[in-house]
């Protein structure tokens, strides 16, 4: 916004301000309504669907502008940062009739992507992370902080393991050193809104010591992150961030809680992607939308992180799954506890509003019926008996010396607003009861002195009003006006009466209004304090919360174990992977009830059947089986029942898979070179406790590549000394061979039947391998054309009758009968012959009749 010699001490003001905040839509309280101006009302105008119009400042120039009313504020907050801006509330700092000249302006909140508390802008199944981080020398430090709950998470480590990070919690925002756009954007793409800060923010001591301040401790070893350098600046970066923003209230965040790498199964974007873990590519369900029966907001955030961060200590996972299958004998302990969890509701985000003052009474009332319950879930634990359940239990308090406070101080059902007033109960402070009392009584006693007017005049129409102008008057008609005393005292004439005022009455009407406004002022010093005190309760009811979320989820596998018929897996420190009638979660829900699923058995160790190869006609399942069998073993380390009869599951460090085909066409990425992108994360990765889910490798390419690839991987896999168990389904059934000299290998196919030209998929696996795909047959179950399939039938024909029976080399050398393409092709060996002889030809030297003599040969060498 230019400088403009005519403008307005208003304008001159909110320029000031904006120029703080340039980056930064600028809503301006002016009276009753936030204003925006300039290129910011053009913005919101825009995104909120409101009025532009024009602020003629005295000059030839004018200003676009654009508002609405305060109370409207969150109607429209949540609309501009979803739209990615970042806005500053600038507020009236002082009473405008107290004012003197242009009322005191400031910034009094920053909104951001990543610094939402708005219920508008918060999503209660999902956390809203604002993430930090710091670009290292060697290793990079990352930080996540969810404003809105407290939750603080620090980590660090390469570029590939930040990246995994990013794609686990999914952050609203994410802040970094200025200079560093080009390298984010290389390393993490596009996807996440950002926003850079100058450089010496990212500062060693200056880290250390904001965390310090905020935890109020003199080291950082208790929270066990003293030796996370690159972590520590991420997460110092990140309460820079938070002060620079406006947001000085942050007792909330009251901890920090290191994330290690060997602690968690590690699941790259692409294995979260193709497991359809958090969303369906095809947009249908999810296997956490499937698997959520949580009941409170907690749970539901706290499952997502389960699902996505998966356990690998074998001793923690079984105490959830011990937990489990307790819970499943007591089904009535599971409907008392989640009849408690209904009436707590989101504990988490209740508590992060106490710092800075914006819990309201009704909000606080509710935190109240939370600590109850609270209560009533550490007496159910002595229900059952299991150890781990205890030790839940141990860490609920309920508070009470401050829930007590909470029950004598606010009213049961209170408004939702501190401006109305009427919170505060009866009997909490004796002055203001006696208030209460004034203004209640003073009303009566004005319908008193009404009455007894009214018989003393005999002015049977006298009526006692109210106006901001006159206060409190007795209003009489015209026709009765000579009955009225000579003490009354005139104040307006109407058209059809008169108003009167008397002694008495603006007596009692000092009291009443003085009383009303002396009563919300109490009211307001009372709730106050009870704010401060609360203060002090607020890393242990946010311990509350989280143990309440981790019963919840455990509550929830109990649930789904019941209901859907899983079993317990067996987690055991060995290579054997043993599913006995396997189902996939999602599908086996979302099928038709006349269908039956078709559930399948999978054995994989490191000693006889390391690698399946398995075949079978497209559409006939195969992607799903291995999708099945990544998701068996991801929630057997979650601690959940899976969909089995029987599951003995070895603890397993990665789950790699590459299935599908997608581009990447933004990123200037074929299919192929995607494809390529994510088998060589997996072949750069893998571990002896790995399982590796591999469909459709190779096909990309062409076919002579694709089989060359593909063979090549699966001898890579094979050999590895790491010997990770492997599910490779593929459509080049000329692989089947690989068995004959691999000796971990096994073929394995989706069965199907034929009957009268028409395939139908049984779906069911078996030993051996499928001899065709049956594309054909696709192609006539989706309608296509009856000559156009003919003619794909005749072609399929003619291509099978020449091609040339090829030789494929194995191990050793020895000549192997089995590909029916070659990957060799007989020409380029013949012109790489004719190469090499043209290369020995000495051009300067050579007499016509020697030139002839070798053309003579070569043309021998084509025939």
């Amino acid at each position: 916004m230019s400088k403009n010699v005519h403008d307005t001490p208003l304008m001159q003001q909110h320029r000031a301000i904006k120029q703080k905040y340039p980056d930064a839509i600028l809503l301006f309280r002016v009276g009753d309504f936030y204003e925006t101006f300039g290129d910011d009302a053009v913005k919101s105008s825009s995104i909120l669907g409101i009025t532009l119009t024009k602020r003629n400042n005295g000059a030839a120039s004018s200003l676009e502008l654009a508002g609405f009313p305060h109370h409207s504020l969150d109607n429209y907050l949540h609309k501009l940062v979803r739209a990615g801006y970042r806005v500053a509330i600038c507020d009236q700092l002082e009473d405008p009739k107290l004012a003197k000249g242009i009322v005191k302006r400031g910034v009094t909140e920053m909104v951001t992507p990543g610094l939402a508390t708005n219920d508008r802008l918060l999503e209660n199944s999902s956390n809203n992370f604002l993430a930090g981080i710091h670009f290292g020398d060697i290793v990079n430090g990352i930080c996540f902080l969810d404003i809105s709950t407290g939750e603080f998470f620090l980590s660090q480590g390469d570029a590939e393991y930040i990246d995994k990070m990013l794609q686990t919690f999914n952050p609203a925002e994410v802040i970094f050193q200025k200079g560093k756009q080009d390298l984010f954007l290389e390393q993490f793409g596009k996807k996440f809104y950002t926003y850079s800060l100058d450089t010496w923010i990212f500062d060693a001591t200056y880290s250390q010591e904001c965390l310090l301040r905020q935890f109020g401790t003199h080291s950082l070893k208790g929270f066990g992150i003293e030796d996370l350098s690159e972590g520590i600046i991420a997460a110092g970066a990140i309460l820079h961030y938070l002060k620079d923003t406006i947001h000085p209230n942050l007792h909330h965040i009251s901890s920090i809680h290191r994330l290690n790498r060997d602690e968690y199964m590690w699941m790259d974007q692409f294995t979260i992607r193709n497991l359809e873990i958090v969303s369906s590519n095809d947009e249908g369900n999810s296997l956490l939308k499937t698997m959520d029966s949580t009941v409170s907001p907690m749970g539901a955030r706290m499952l997502k992180r389960w699902l996505l961060m998966p356990l690998i200590d074998i001793n923690k996972i079984n105490e959830r799954l011990d937990l489990v299958t307790s819970l499943m004998m007591h089904q009535e302990w599971i409907s008392k506890f989640t009849q408690a969890m209904r009436i707590c509701g989101d504990i988490e985000r209740l508590i992060s509003r106490i710092p800075s003052k914006k819990i309201n009474p009704r909000e606080l009332q509710q935190l109240g019926r939370g600590l109850e319950q609270v209560g009533l879930v550490k007496g159910y634990a002595n229900e059952i008996d299991n150890d781990y359940l205890k030790r839940l239990a141990d860490n609920l308090n309920t508070c009470s010396h401050i829930l007590e406070k909470i029950q004598q101080q606010i009213i049961a059902d209170p408004p939702a607003q501190v401006q109305k007033g009427g919170y505060i109960a009866y009997g909490v402070d004796p002055e203001l009861d006696h208030y209460r009392a004034l203004a209640s009584g003073g009303k009566q006693f004005l319908v008193e002195i009404q009455q007894r007017e009214s018989l003393a005049t005999g002015i049977g129409s006298l009526k006692i009003g109210f106006n901001n102008v006159f206060g409190y008057y007795l209003e009489v008609t015209n026709s009765q006006k000579n009955k009225v005393p000579s003490n009354w005292i005139r104040k307006q004439t109407l058209t059809n009466g008169e108003r009167y005022i008397t002694p008495e009455l603006k007596d009692y009407e000092e009291k009443i209004i003085g009383a009303e406004e002396k009563l919300l002022g109490i009211e307001a010093v009372i709730y106050e304090r009870l704010l401060n005190e609360l203060q002090d309760y607020i890393a242990q009811m946010q311990l509350n919360a989280q143990v309440l979320a981790v019963l919840d989820c455990l509550c929830c596998f109990a649930n789904n174990a019941k209901q859907f018929n899983y079993c317990k897996p067996m987690l055991h420190t060995g290579s054997e992977l043993n599913i006995k009638d396997g189902r996939h979660p999602v599908i086996e829900r979302i099928i038709p009830a006349s269908d039956s699923y078709i559930s399948n058995d999978i054995f994989l160790d490191q000693e006889s059947c390391q690698l399946i190869i398995l075949t079978g006609p497209n559409m006939s399942g195969k992607s799903a089986l291995l999708r099945q069998t990544g998701i068996i073993t991801l929630l057997a380390h979650t601690g959940s029942y899976v969909p089995a009869a029987h599951a003995k599951i070895p603890i397993t460090d990665k789950i790699f898979t590459r299935v599908g085909a997608s581009d990447n066409l933004g990123g200037g990425e074929s299919t192929f070179m995607v494809e390529m992108n994510e088998t060589a994360s997996i072949i750069n990765n893998v571990s002896a406790e790995s399982l590796v889910l591999l469909d459709e490798i190779g096909r990309g390419t062409s076919t002579y590549d694709g089989i060359s690839i593909a063979c090549s991987i699966t001898e890579f896999l094979h050999d590895s000394p790491q010997k990770p168990k492997t599910l490779f389904a593929t459509h080049y059934h000329e692989m089947n061979d690989l068995e004959g000299y691999l000796p971990r290998v096994k073929n394995f196919h989706i069965t199907h039947k034929e009957i009268n030209n028409k395939i139908i998929f049984l779906r069911k696996l078996a030993p051996g391998g499928s001899t065709h795909s049956f594309g054909i047959h696709v192609a006539r179950m989706a309608g296509m054309p009856k000559n156009l399939l003919k003619r794909a039938e005749e072609i399929l024909q003619s291509l099978e009758k020449k091609q040339v029976a090829s030789i494929q080399l194995g191990r050793d050398g020895e000549e192997l009968p089995g590909m029916q393409l070659s990957i060799f092709d007989a020409h380029s060996e013949v012109f790489s012959d004719i190469r090499k002889t043209l290369e020995n030809v000495d051009v300067n030297n050579l007499t016509p009749v020697e030139a002839l003599v070798i053309l003579n040969e070569i043309k021998k060498t084509i025939n």
